[in-house]
């Protein structure tokens, strides 16, 4: 019996089935809390890592509740046929997961013991040492890398992108198996030379051989409205299927595997 079933954490939902955010058939933990603020976030309420209201479809929604390991083992083990069958298994969304770096440990490490197979979706952005325990008990990792330049990083997100790009290249180095993933943002990153800049330096990490374009969509306006909040992103178009391949043959020209989603 795993020493880690009574730690807790604060997650806002667990999605069951997905096929996103790693291989096979997945369920996804979404945690509470992110350190940065992307204008495009889709998740609003994952932000902050208080508890929340949010009205939706005209009623009041309370977003954020804590669970415990245990808890949250108790709903993915159910689909283990489903894993067994696809290679898929539990994925650490959010928000962001290394902002609840115990619970994110505790939670991997007794999926691992489990034989569950384990993916997080990150920013990279905390202190390495946070990430490095985790690395372990991590099957893949799946980084953003939104921007090269560091200003207009931070004109987005409100952090810069130093410690993400140097931590891109730690994490490279150690986990099993790191893709990096591309929110492609009109306005933000969208160019070709924009994605070839990203494309560049990760075809520069070692092992990463793959990388994924994330088209960008506004499915997430409305609970913007329904936490009180103006939407950062306006009327901004989606990006055309013909403009993302577009930036998928950049990438590719870069040796790298691309896939467009993810």
């Amino acid at each position: 019996m795993s020493d880690y079933l009574n730690v807790s954490g604060r997650i806002f939902n667990i999605q069951r089935f997905s096929v996103h955010d790693g291989p096979g058939v997945r369920t996804i933990v979404f945690f509470k809390g992110c350190a940065l603020r992307c204008k495009w976030c889709c998740n609003p309420e994952s932000q902050s890592f208080e508890i929340q209201t949010m009205v939706q479809n005209g009623k009041e929604k309370t977003v954020g509740y804590d669970v415990t390991v245990e808890e949250v083992l108790q709903t993915v083990v159910r689909d283990a046929p489903y894993y067994n069958r696809s290679g898929g298994g539990l994925t650490l969304s959010g928000g962001e997961m290394l902002c609840q770096s115990d619970f994110a440990y505790a939670l991997l490490r007794t999926a691992k013991e489990n034989a569950v197979n384990t993916a997080v979706e990150t920013t990279g952005f905390a202190p390495y040492e946070k990430i490095e325990k985790l690395l372990p008990y991590i099957d893949t990792v799946l980084m953003d890398i939104k921007h090269i330049d560091s200003a207009k990083h931070e004109a987005f997100t409100t952090r810069t992108n130093e410690l993400i790009l140097e931590n891109a290249a730690k994490i490279a180095e150690n986990a099993h198996k790191l893709i990096i993933r591309v929110p492609v943002i009109p306005t933000f990153n969208d160019t070709e030379p924009e994605i070839a800049a990203i494309a560049k330096f990760s075809a520069g990490l070692k092992n990463v051989n793959e990388i994924n374009l994330l088209p960008y969509h506004n499915y997430g306006k409305d609970k913007y409205t329904g936490l009180g909040r103006e939407y950062p992103m306006g009327d901004t178009p989606m990006p055309r299927d013909e403009h993302m391949q577009k930036l998928k043959a950049v990438a590719e020209g870069y040796g790298l595997k691309c896939k467009i989603g993810g």
